[in-house]
């Protein structure tokens, strides 16, 4: 995506200056990083990413514990199965408890394990449905103040390339007019519930 961004940027950037001859064209640049910190809903959304992630770990402790206390009474068993004390067929009776037990352990420790990976994935899809859907607002908010100042390019300042580096070197419109962070922030945040109110959206019923 970002290589993607990049040449998107490029061609962008070649057509302006290809087309500068014959009009004069305005660009404006953002901290994209900045703007997305900033939003009362990316911060409502980490809060609720983490109640989420906490419930699991809740959930996943007591399955912990439920395994435990079985492998507890599997040992007890194995115990008692090697007692020599008891006849012989006492000791095929508790033989066949420890199979069971054990083929119950092996059921919890799959049950474990799915569980894992069920966390994993529904908490990493309601990251990235609750990232797509606070960049929608961000998209929108840039496009309105794109159009109210005249402006036929926005850069982002904050993007870098698959190295890791800046994309855009250098630039001398950060911290002026040019400069649409904390207007599109402003506007972003013009409708930021209080302070403590209930997460938007809704947790799914626990099993």
């Amino acid at each position: 995506m970002k290589r993607h961004l990049i040449k998107l940027i490029a061609i962008a950037c070649g057509c302006l200056l290809a087309t500068s001859a014959h009009a004069e064209v305005k660009i404006a640049v953002i901290d994209l990083k900045k703007v997305f910190d900033g939003y009362w809903r990316t911060k409502q959304a980490d809060v609720q990413l983490k109640e989420r992630a906490a419930d699991f770990d809740k959930a996943r402790s007591g399955l912990i514990e439920d395994y435990k206390k079985a492998n507890e009474e599997f040992k007890k068993l194995i115990e008692n199965a090697n007692d020599q004390a008891v006849s012989a067929d006492e000791r095929a009776k508790r033989t066949k408890e420890v199979e069971k037990k054990q083929t119950e352990l092996r059921e919890q420790e799959n049950s474990i394990r799915t569980f894992d990976t069920n966390s994993r994935q529904s908490l990493g899809e309601q990251q990235l449905r609750m990232r797509e859907s606070v960049l929608k607002d961000i998209r929108g908010a840039i496009e309105e103040k794109s159009k109210a100042g005249g402006f036929q390019l926005v850069l982002d300042t904050a993007a870098t390339s698959v190295n890791q580096t800046p994309v855009i070197i250098f630039n001398t419109l950060t911290g002026t007019d040019s400069d649409i962070s904390d207007g599109v922030l402003k506007s972003l945040n013009a409708n930021a519930p209080p302070e403590g109110a209930k997460t938007e959206e809704k947790k799914e019923p626990k099993k």
